[in-house]
């Protein structure tokens, strides 16, 4: 996996790399810089940005990850979470800034699906409405 010898991390230190350009998650008590994965990642940057800096190891099992990304998760390997820095105090408490910010995702994440829903309509819409015109063309052809 990495070297033995690779320092704790601290979930502080972990949360300041939390951004395009510097992203790292905790999975199942392991820090991994996936900075250089973002674009690659196949559900798409903003899932591993939600993460950033902060243990995802209940969405990384929830999203049914295989063996093949388990085996990934190696080269991007940092080193272990000390979870004697885990604040306890602050993983259960929502403040009224995270709550806007949990707002205006879910906003977000409804325009898109919104967008993905009429994509999806116009993906059955168009090929029958192609079929209609052809065959109303071979019917005058005819």
């Amino acid at each position: 996996m990495g070297d033995d010898n690779k320092v704790l991390k601290t979930y502080d230190e972990v949360s300041l790399h939390n951004n395009p350009n510097d992203c790292w998650v905790i999975i199942n008590a392991k820090v991994y810089n996936v900075t250089n994965f973002l674009y690659d990642h196949p559900g798409g940057e903003e899932v591993l940005l939600e993460a950033a800096g902060k243990d995802a190891s209940e969405e990384f099992e929830e999203a049914g990850h295989g063996s093949a990304a388990r085996l990934m998760l190696d080269e991007f390997y940092v080193g272990e979470i000390d979870p004697s820095t885990k604040n306890i105090d602050s993983t259960n408490i929502i403040s009224s800034t995270n709550f806007l910010e949990i707002q205006n995702k879910i906003g977000h994440y409804q325009g898109k699906l919104s967008r993905q829903n009429v994509i999806k309509f116009l993906q059955f819409l168009v090929p029958i409405v192609i079929l209609g015109l052809a065959s109303i063309l071979l019917k005058f052809l005819y």
